[in-house]
């Protein structure tokens, strides 16, 4: 009786997981704010403020993240500072690869819908973006 329980509830979770598909890759395009890291342990860091935003471009398997910072007029700063990305499918899953220099790194991508994204690293920290909504104060 156990294992059928166990096998159940397998089945429910694994079949309740979202799948990544090529398609919708392009929703990964745009500016992005994180609102929450969750770490391994259990315990979490949720982010109601960010000075600091992503800029995702994705063209085909190949694009760049870097990090802006959003002027009040709704513009923003940058640098020419950029995490240049593959994309890899691995059993079904989408992973970034990221390469600069000498330093390289994957994160998985467990979701993805035009107004959120979550990133799983190495270390298993999950990082939850949500769509960067711009601020437009003018005098």
């Amino acid at each position: 009786m156990h294992r059928f329980l166990w096998l159940l509830i397998f089945i429910c979770l694994y079949g309740c997981q979202t799948a990544i598909l090529k398609e919708d890759l392009p929703q990964l395009n745009g500016y992005w704010e994180i609102t929450l890291v969750e770490f391994p342990d259990g315990s979490s860091k949720a982010y109601s403020v960010n000075t600091s935003i992503d800029y995702i471009a994705l063209k085909e398997d190949q694009g760049y993240r870097k990090k802006v910072q959003p002027n009040l007029d709704g513009s923003f700063r940058t640098s020419d500072d950029a995490e240049v990305f593959t994309v890899h499918w691995k059993e079904g899953q989408c992973w970034l690869h990221y390469k600069n220099g000498l330093n390289t790194h994957e994160e998985r991508l467990i979701q993805l819908s035009p107004d959120a994204f979550a990133m799983k690293n190495a270390a298993n920290i999950v990082y939850h973006y949500k769509k960067y909504q711009t601020i437009n104060i003018t005098p």
